[in-house]
């Protein structure tokens, strides 16, 4: 069993940078596949980066690449999303996502298992 706990949202200005953590609680955290999902109002969930367990690897949405980094520390049980030159689309309630010892489907919400409550992330222009 894992908890995760999201901070670090709040508002900035288009081209601002923040960076989210999620704090995992539970054992064997460096075991789990960890991401970072967002939703928009009226839309659907979706992919945003994914870092695996095994070897650090990433991965990131196409409209993300290049502005955003995902890192994780495992002696913190931590994963981060260091988000750079915000843009307004980036708007949303920004989720962490935990999947035990999985490095396929990655991009896919329902491969994750533990949700985090979400921290919302709001871009003025």
């Amino acid at each position: 069993q894992v908890q995760l706990v999201e901070s670090g949202g709040g508002l900035v200005q288009a081209g601002g940078s923040l960076r989210l953590s999620c704090a995992a609680s539970g054992r064997a955290f460096s075991r789990y596949s960890m991401a970072w999902f967002r939703q928009a109002p009226g839309k659907e969930r979706e992919f945003v980066a994914t870092i695996r367990w095994t070897g650090g690897s990433t991965d990131y949405a196409d409209s993300v690449k290049g502005r955003f980094t995902i890192s994780r520390d495992n002696a913190k049980n931590t994963v981060y999303l260091q988000m750079n030159n915000l843009k307004p689309d980036d708007m949303a309630v920004y989720y962490c996502a935990a999947a035990f010892f999985t490095v396929a489907g990655l991009l896919m919400p329902q491969t994750y298992t533990y949700w985090g409550q979400g921290t919302q992330v709001t871009v003025s222009s």
